[in-house]
C-alpha cells in the first residue's frame, strides 16, 4: 500500500526524522539527572529484558555493528554498569551483565524514558501515536542495514552463479 499523493513528497521527511532524532538525543543526553547515554540506557534496557545476552545479540538489538557494540560496552563497562563475561560454551564469545549500580541506572533510565515518551505523544490520540509507530518500524524493513542487503545480495549472487554453473 504506496501512498501516491503529491503531498506527501513535501513533507521533508527526511528532514523532519533527522532533527527530531538529534533533538530528542540532545535533550536526554543533557539531563543532569542521566548517569548514561542514551545508547547506555538501550544497552540497559536490553539486559533489563534478558540479562546475560550475548555483545552481538545486544548489538543487534540495538542496530551496531561490531565495532558499535564492542566500543559501547567498553564505555558501559567502565562506567561500572555491565561486567563482560567469557560465555560458558563457547570461550570466544562474550556475555553481558547488569551490575547493581547498572540496575539502579536501569530504573532510572526508565523512569526518564517514560517522561520523555509522554512530552513525545502529548496532543496526540492513541491512534495517532499507533500510526507513527507502525511507520518508524517500517523504516527497518524499508531500509536494512547494508550489513543485511549485502547478505541477501551476496545468496543472491551465489544462488545465480551456481545456477550458471549448472547450465555450463
Amino acid at each position: 500500500m504506496r501512498n501516491k499523493s503529491v503531498d506527501a513528497r513535501h513533507h521533508r521527511l527526511i528532514y523532519l526524522l533527522s532533527v527530531a532524532q538529534r533533538r530528542v538525543q540532545r535533550w536526554m543526553a543533557a539531563r543532569p539527572e542521566n548517569a548514561v547515554t542514551p545508547a547506555q540506557a538501550g544497552l540497559l534496557f536490553i539486559l533489563g529484558r534478558q540479562d546475560g545476552v550475548l555483545m552481538g545479540e545486544a548489538g543487534a538489538a540495538l542496530d551496531l555493528g561490531p565495532a558499535g557494540i564492542s566500543g559501547l560496552v567498553d564505555r558501559t563497562e567502565a562506567a561500572k554498569l555491565i561486567e563482560r563475561r567469557t560465555d560458558r560454551e563457547d570461550g570466544r564469545a562474550w556475555r553481558i551483565w547488569l551490575t547493581p549500580k547498572g540496575r539502579t541506572a536501569l530504573a532510572r533510565a526508565k523512569a526518564g524514558a517514560a517522561e520523555v515518551n509522554a512530552a513525545l505523544t502529548d496532543g496526540f490520540t492513541a491512534a495517532e501515536i499507533d500510526i507513527v509507530a507502525r511507520w518508524l518500524t517500517s523504516i527497518q524493513d524499508k531500509f536494512p542495514r547494508p550489513s543485511e542487503t549485502r547478505s541477501s545480495e551476496t545468496r543472491s549472487s551465489e544462488t545465480r552463479h551456481s545456477d550458471q554453473g549448472a547450465d555450463q
